[in-house]
């Protein structure tokens, strides 16, 4: 799939998600497999680009290309200034976002909220396109609300407007991450555009990717909440597309010492304790399938240094390796 002169290959795509798609995780899932991996959503507005949090977010130094950048906002002129200024430090993409369905996002007339105007959304695509020389992309939901399903509408303003790819979640505003995707719906759309196409939602395997991609005609396939704690689904869709033939999943080894490496870059990038506090999350999705996960977490959230979280991490993956049951009471 090409958007603008980037080439995404594999077709399997990391979506944005705040508080997850942070450097550490897109680099981490670009190795494993992601033909592209798009940023945490960045604000739009000039006045919190100097906070830490915004830094962290513009960070892409050392990144593997193409970089991909959300931005979210409301007004033409200042999504316009912050794609250039996204731009100037190193996105070669740069997404819109028209679909987060977070209540604070929607309720400052961001995200998915956009799409209950129109001519608006025909405003700010249009400023953001003839304001960089990169591919600006654009994605949406199916519409804000079950009977307001106007996808169609602006897929078309989106592809007259110039965008290069468009992402839609196949869900409306208000079902959030409930209910089933509505494939027909992304399948419809693609049927009517020129430009490439994206499917999201309730994407979680190789197989369920390639009927997504057969059942709706689409470019590829983006995979969001799947990801967290599998960062190697991107390698199994990726093979599984060009081989037909399922990889085994990863040993208990390797998601060691993946989830290890996972911790120091979070570490290293973040600081204590900032990094040790966002690393929890990850400790929890990495070790969800395990039956003691729930003793593990409560054991390594006391952590209150790198240091002693990885160590306790390593632990209790060495006891899982060797075959006995991990000593969290003692590590408690």
């Amino acid at each position: 799939m090409q958007i603008g002169p980037h080439t995404i290959a594999p077709r399997v795509i990391l979506a944005p998600m705040a508080g997850v798609t942070d450097k550490p995780f897109r680099q981490l899932c670009k190795r494993l497999g992601a033909g592209l991996a798009v940023s945490e959503m960045t604000i739009s507005d000039p006045r919190f680009w100097r906070t830490r949090k915004s830094l962290q977010r513009m960070d892409h130094d050392g990144e593997p290309a193409p970089i991909s950048v959300q931005i979210a906002g409301t007004e033409p002129g200042v999504m316009a200034e912050a794609a250039r200024y996204n731009v100037d430090h190193g996105a070669q993409i740069v997404d819109i976002n028209m679909g987060c369905p977070a209540k604070k996002v929607c309720n400052a007339w961001a995200g998915s909220a956009l799409m209950r105007d129109e001519a608006l959304v025909a405003r700010i695509l249009t400023a953001m396109v003839q304001a960089v020389d990169v591919p600006v992309t654009l994605k949406i939901r199916t519409g804000w609300a079950a009977d307001a399903r106007n996808a169609p509408a602006i897929a078309r303003i989106a592809e007259d407007c110039g965008i290069a790819a468009l992402t839609i979640h196949g869900r409306t505003r208000d079902q959030q991450y409930t209910g089933v995707a509505e494939y027909e719906t992304i399948a419809d759309i693609k049927s009517r555009l020129k430009i490439p196409v994206i499917a999201n939602g309730d994407i979680d395997s190789p197989r369920k990717a390639k009927h997504v991609l057969d059942v709706t005609g689409c470019d590829a396939v983006m995979i969001g909440r799947a990801a967290q704690g599998r960062p190697w689904i991107f390698r199994e869709v990726a093979h599984f597309l060009a081989t037909g033939d399922t990889l085994p999943p990863p040993t208990l080894t390797e998601v060691r010492d993946l989830l290890l490496g996972h911790l120091d870059h979070l570490h290293n990038f973040y600081g204590e304790p900032q990094g040790v506090r966002i690393a929890r999350k990850h400790l929890g999705w990495y070790a969800k399938d395990r039956p003691e996960n729930e003793t593990f977490r409560a054991v390594v959230n006391r952590a209150a240094t790198a240091e002693e979280q990885r160590r306790l991490t390593g632990d209790y993956f060495d006891a899982l390796i060797a075959g006995v049951a991990p000593d969290l009471c003692a590590a408690a």
